[in-house]
């Protein structure tokens, strides 16, 4: 039962939170804490307001009201009473702690030449729980692979927040790293060398410089460090045959991958969206999907309380991001016909870049595609 172990929480809170049905306990993702306002929880895809003596309701009215004290004894617990410690953070809106956790934060931003500096007057926490679930992907990893060069393919895995994408994204870098392949052609290939690139220190909670989830046997993590550097860092020093790096967006995130893809490294990569054309809405993402950097498209929701997941190819994933476009053009039956067609400012088709050859340590000779069977 994690919250009873977060020593950082409130110690109203955490009372609370123990009297708390063992079956929600057991499915915790978020607790939600905003000064004067009703503790939240969310569990197994629900969200409730926790009254004072731990029932459950969709009334707000009945829930705990956290109060300043509780609000500023949570702030000091997560700086270690130093908010210039963590200003970095609190400049990107979070502040990770041991195992993973990673605590939103809302407040009053500080400016400084037109760009947040840090929070001020902080009154919102948004408490992610981290979980390792050892063995979640090991569905989704044998659609992954690419037999003939005997690895994955390039990527990118895709969901709305809170679908489990960087619990899947983490047990396929365990799973990579040990050699668990789930697939009768790949019985006897070895694990992977895995470098992780681990910004937000969400994907191995490390505890300094060791992960406090597995990742298993051959992965080598950069905590802290932003990710379009940090790849470039551990294809340099550390020579990973597969990449592992959450949430990509950015111009320079593209750039490094694209650099990845030249130096022969295999990527496993996520991205928020809602699903795959909201990818193709989005600028960089879109840039890469066109340019074929990605082989394969994995798109995660949940369904009864489990995370189901879908796997696209290339030209599959351009045909249902196109079908996504023309359903959020339909309009209802009485509304008058869009101004524009749906298939207006369709983006060109993707390009199916070749790959270049991957060096298998399994390999001996010049054997070509061939697999083991």
């Amino acid at each position: 039962m994690p919250p009873l172990q977060f020593d950082w929480l409130p110690h109203s809170i955490r009372l609370i939170l123990a009297k708390l049905p063992p079956a929600v306990l057991d499915e915790l993702e978020e607790i939600r804490i905003r000064e004067n306002r009703p503790l939240e929880v969310g569990y197994g895809s629900r969200f409730a307001f926790v009254g004072p003596d731990g029932t459950l309701s969709a009334d707000h009215h009945p829930g705990y009201r956290p109060s300043r004290d509780d609000c500023r004894a949570l702030l000091e617990k997560l700086t270690d009473y130093s908010l210039y410690a963590v200003e970095e953070e609190l400049r990107r809106g979070f502040v990770t702690v041991a195992g993973g956790h990673r605590i939103g934060l809302a407040g009053r931003t500080v400016l400084e030449g037109g760009s947040v500096r840090h929070l001020r007057d902080i009154a919102g926490f948004n408490v992610r729980i981290a979980r390792a679930r050892a063995g979640c992907a090991a569905r989704l990893l044998p659609e992954l692979l690419d037999l003939t060069s005997r690895t994955v393919r390039h990527t990118l895995l895709v969901s709305a927040p809170q679908q489990g994408k960087t619990t899947m994204l983490r047990d396929l870098a365990r799973a990579v790293s040990a050699g668990e392949w789930n697939h009768p052609a790949a019985r006897n290939w070895s694990g992977r060398k895995v470098g992780i690139v681990d910004e937000r220190s969400e994907i191995a909670a490390c505890e300094r410089g060791v992960p406090s989830f597995d990742l298993g046997p051959r992965s080598d993590v950069l905590d802290a460090c932003p990710k379009a550097e940090g790849m470039m860092m551990l294809i340099r020093s550390m020579s990973p045959e597969v990449l592992v790096v959450d949430e990509i967006g950015r111009t320079e995130d593209a750039e490094a991958l694209r650099e990845a893809l030249h130096a022969g490294v295999r990527v496993l990569a996520t991205a928020h969206a809602a699903d795959l054309s909201d990818v193709f809405r989005r600028p960089v993402l879109a840039s890469l999907a066109r340019e074929g950097m990605f082989g394969a498209y994995a798109v995660l929701s949940r369904s009864g309380g489990r995370v189901v997941h879908r796997v696209y190819a290339p030209d599959e994933a351009e045909q249902e991001a196109g079908r996504g476009a023309r359903r959020s053009w339909a309009a209802p039956r009485d509304a008058p016909a869009p101004a524009r067609p749906p298939d207006a400012g369709r983006e060109p088709a993707l390009l199916q870049r070749p790959l270049p050859p991957i060096r298998s340590p399994d390999r001996t000779g010049d054997g070509g595609g061939s697999h083991d069977a």
